[in-house]
């Protein structure tokens, strides 16, 4: 039972709802998703981004939303961590300019800068490893679903701010892939909130246009994970051992 709630709800939320509802579900089934084997929460924070293969870029910072599943391996310090990023943003910032095939556009935008974002569903599956003293560390795959991607040109012109969006999608392979590894540490004794770093290494050229170098996606996550109903779920599972 418990596993097929959580194949429906990430089937259902990389399918169909947009990521604010997304987590709105996940808050409302929070209580009944958590159990003693298994710990739900909401996971968010700020990543930091670049491509590998990419010259004269900069790191581009974004904030991250998803909600997680942290699945007890019995009795042992074992655990899997999955779950999904349903907002996040990965790419580059400082990129040169291109031409739009717009003489106006390309003029406009002459000295300015792009930030590149795509905005994938990611989906880890990691190892984790809780030591005593409440640290852990983790790590192994984790995927990723594109579903949007755009070159946001910036400029100054006059004392004006201008902008526009040149959506890139079609350049894009949809699947993602590569290695997370991470440290973090759990407050309130092992019962609060998790406190952790990631870094995601992908290892797949994500750019469809083989002629060029490869470009690989590159993030630093710093998270916080809040989990959803883990005190309920406690009481319930140290009733059901008095009984």
């Amino acid at each position: 039972m418990m596993i097929r709630r959580l194949l429906i709800l990430t089937v259902v939320s990389l399918v169909f709802i947009p990521a604010h509802s997304q987590v709105l579900i996940s808050l409302l089934l929070g209580d009944n998703l958590n159990s003693g084997k298994v710990e739900f929460g909401l996971d968010g924070g700020l990543n930091l981004s670049n491509q590998g293969g990419l010259s004269q870029s900069k790191m581009l910072s974004s904030f991250n939303l998803g909600f997680y599943f942290d699945i007890k391996l019995k009795q042992s310090p074992w655990m899997i961590h999955t779950g999904v990023i349903v907002k996040s943003n990965v790419g580059a910032a400082g990129l040169p300019v291109y031409s739009l095939n717009d003489t106006d556009l390309d003029n406009a935008f002459v000295g300015g800068s792009i930030e590149r974002k795509l905005s994938y569903f990611h989906v880890p599956a990691l190892m984790k490893y809780n030591f005593t003293n409440h640290f852990f560390v983790e790590a192994g795959p984790q995927l990723g679903l594109l579903y949007k991607a755009y070159d946001e040109f910036t400029n100054t012109v006059q004392g004006d701010d201008l902008t526009y969006r040149n959506e890139i999608r079609d350049g894009f392979h949809r699947l993602d892939a590569g290695i997370t590894t991470g440290i973090g540490y759990r407050l309130m004794g092992g019962n609060g909130m998790n406190l952790g770093v990631r870094y995601y290494y992908g290892l797949v050229d994500v750019v469809i246009d083989d002629s060029g170098a490869s470009v690989a996606n590159r993030s630093l996550y710093f998270t916080v994970g809040i989990p959803i109903g883990a005190g309920k779920a406690a009481e319930k599972a140290a009733g059901k051992e008095m009984k």
